[in-house]
């Protein structure tokens, strides 16, 4: 199965952090409940606490774009320039193994 997956890297302004890591945490489960979610983990850089991240593995990229007008995003995206020291990263990838066993 050709599936689709990226790495998103957000990066907070050290005074929005907490802000910004609660309006993260808050897409988790919404996310993972989208039709063409293989998984949706948010992750944090322990050496740099304002460095979030997520893994994503998508059926098509089609679902990954539906994702991205999703209305539990806008309270996210309507404040991005104020939350963020550096635009969005996403970084798509070529999964080179299976995916691993999802039970």
């Amino acid at each position: 199965m050709t599936h689709v997956t990226i790495i998103g890297t957000v990066i907070a302004k050290p005074e929005t952090r907490d802000e910004l890591q609660a309006l993260l945490s808050a897409q988790v489960a919404p996310t993972r409940t989208e039709p063409g979610c293989l998984n949706y983990d948010f992750h944090v850089d322990p050496s740099d606490p304002c460095c979030f991240v997520f893994y994503e593995n998508w059926q098509t990229q089609a679902d990954l774009d539906e994702h991205m007008a999703m209305p539990h995003l806008a309270p996210l995206f309507s404040q991005l320039e104020r939350l963020l020291a550096r635009p969005v990263e996403i970084r798509p990838l070529k999964m080179l193994s299976d995916m691993a066993s999802q039970t």
